[in-house]
């Protein structure tokens, strides 16, 4: 397994345990970014939301390709099916996502422009087929400038057998102990 980090010049800030208001957030087409969501979510506790479209993508991967494409070319902000109705609550938010074209998918910046994330912490945890983080999370931090932007998970496709430990390697080494 691939497993990386990303270092934007000193931006990133360490916590010293999960702090209690813990948000799980996470957008998966294929499957692999939910499976790392979820065992993230047994690790730290929290609430553990799917971030979904109004409108699916296509379950057909080419044609899947197309629609996101297209949606990167545009900047689209597609609506989403989820609403966080106590987005204030939260102090960090983990936020995860598979590496499109090198960035976030458009259904992760319609969550990250739809609420406040000034004063927050985003953690974020990447799924990949080779790109690692790309300029993800740079275009987080254009997006949530007021945020805390953690050190990032980087993993490649769903993780494997060791993906367990490495998110806790990842975890101690941001300083979120559980």
């Amino acid at each position: 397994m691939a497993l990386g980090a990303f270092a934007l010049n000193g931006f990133y800030g360490t916590a010293h345990a999960v702090p209690g208001n813990v948000l799980v957030a996470y957008f998966s087409w294929s499957g692999n970014t939910r499976g790392i969501a979820r065992l993230l979510h047994q690790k730290i506790g929290g609430e553990l939301v799917e971030i979904e479209p109004a409108t699916p993508y296509s379950e057909d991967y080419n044609t899947c390709l197309e629609q996101a494409k297209h949606d990167q070319e545009r900047a689209a902000r597609p609506e989403l099916k989820t609403h966080i109705a106590d987005m204030p609550r939260y102090d960090v938010v983990f936020l995860g996502y598979p590496n499109w074209w090198a960035t976030i998918p458009m259904p992760i910046a319609s969550f990250l422009e739809q609420y406040d994330f000034s004063g927050k912490t985003i953690v974020p945890f990447v799924s990949h087929g080779g790109g690692r983080l790309g300029q993800s999370v740079t275009d987080i931090a254009k997006l949530c400038p007021s945020s805390k932007i953690m050190e990032a998970l980087s993993v490649r496709y769903s993780g494997g057998s060791s993906l367990s430990g490495d998110m806790d390697g990842w975890l101690d080494r941001i300083g979120m102990k559980v």
